[in-house]
C-alpha cells in the first residue's frame, strides 16, 4: 500500500476506516478536514478522488457519510470472537469461538486481548448496543468509570466499574437496571479486562437474528 499511497493519503485512508469499522460510520468531508487540519474541504476532496481513483474507497453523490471502503486484504485482519457477555442480567460465558469479525488492520490490538459479544441493552447510553463486539485488554488495571468484563458466580457482566472501601459497585448505563454491589472479599468475583473498544456491524438483519 505505501507504493499506491502517499503519506497524508494512507493517514486519510486509516481514519475513514477506523471510523466506519470502529465508530459505525464514515466521516462527513467537514469532520476530516478538522482531523487534519485543512483550512478547505477542496483539499479534502482532492485526496478523496486520489483514494477513489486508486480503488480504495467510492463515493455516492448526495450524501455527507458517503464514503464507502474498498476491503482488501492488506487493509482489514479477521479475528475470533471468543464468547458472550451479558449487557444486563449476569450471562454463563460460552468459551467456544462465536464467529470471525473483521477489524481495521490499523488496529493495533494489544497482546492477549480478546473479543466478546454483548447481549442485552444494559449499556445502550454508553453507545454499546446488543450484537456489538467489545475488544477486551486483560492486563489494565481497572479504574473508575472503565468499562470493565467480570465474572461473578461463573456468569459473566459488561458494567462501569467503581470501587469504594469496602464493595466494588457495576453499574449499567441504562435506568433500567440497578446496580450489581459485590463485597472486596468475594472469591467468586473477578475483573477479568477493560473494555477498549467496540466493534459494530451494521447489518441490521444480523443483528436482529
Amino acid at each position: 500500500m505505501s507504493k499506491e499511497l502517499t503519506k497524508i493519503q494512507k493517514e486519510i485512508l486509516d481514519y475513514i476506516t477506523h471510523q466506519k469499522f470502529g465508530l459505525g460510520k464514515t466521516p462527513t468531508l467537514a469532520e476530516i478536514a478538522n482531523e487534519f487540519g485543512f483550512k478547505s474541504r477542496a483539499t479534502v476532496q482532492q485526496h478523496l478522488q486520489a483514494l477513489e481513483r486508486k480503488n480504495y474507497i467510492k463515493r455516492e453523490e448526495g450524501l455527507s457519510r458517503n464514503i464507502e471502503v474498498i476491503r482488501k486484504e492488506s487493509i482489514f485482519i479477521q479475528e475470533p470472537v471468543i464468547g458472550e457477555v451479558a449487557a444486563g442480567s449476569p450471562l454463563v460465558v460460552y468459551s467456544n469461538m462465536v464467529e470471525m469479525v473483521e477489524l481495521p488492520g490499523i488496529a493495533k490490538l494489544p497482546r492477549e486481548s480478546f473479543l466478546l459479544k454483548v447481549k442485552g441493552d444494559s449499556l445502550k447510553d454508553a453507545y454499546i448496543f446488543n450484537g456489538d463486539v467489545v475488544i477486551v485488554n486483560p492486563n489494565l488495571t481497572p479504574q473508575d468509570g472503565h468499562i470493565v468484563i467480570a465474572i461473578l458466580d461463573d456468569s459473566s457482566v459488561v458494567k462501569r466499574f467503581y470501587k469504594n472501601e469496602d464493595a466494588i459497585e457495576l453499574v449499567s448505563e441504562n435506568p433500567d437496571y440497578e446496580p450489581i454491589i459485590v463485597r472486596k472479599d468475594n472469591k467468586r468475583f473477578k475483573v477479568v479486562g477493560v473494555v477498549i473498544g467496540v466493534y459494530r456491524n451494521l447489518d441490521l438483519k444480523k443483528r436482529r437474528g
